[in-house]
């Protein structure tokens, strides 16, 4: 498993949090949405998703990804 840890920007309320992680593909089960820090933690495997997709799907539901 991969770890990478993303800045997600227009995070506004706690209900933003499950919007973002129903919208990332292949991640585990550990990986997190801090609203506090609006970073999202993430775990995930490179033999089925890349960073970018990961990316590509935050984006998709109007939020900016910026990975840090």
């Amino acid at each position: 498993m991969k770890e990478a840890i993303v800045q997600v920007q227009g995070m506004t309320c706690r209900s933003c949090v499950p919007k973002i992680e129903g919208a990332i593909p292949g991640i585990g089960a550990e990986s997190r949405v801090n609203f506090e820090q609006g970073t999202v933690d993430i775990r995930f495997d490179e033999a089925k998703v890349q960073i970018s997709e990961i990316q590509e799907a935050i984006q998709k539901k109007g939020y900016n990804a910026v990975l840090l």
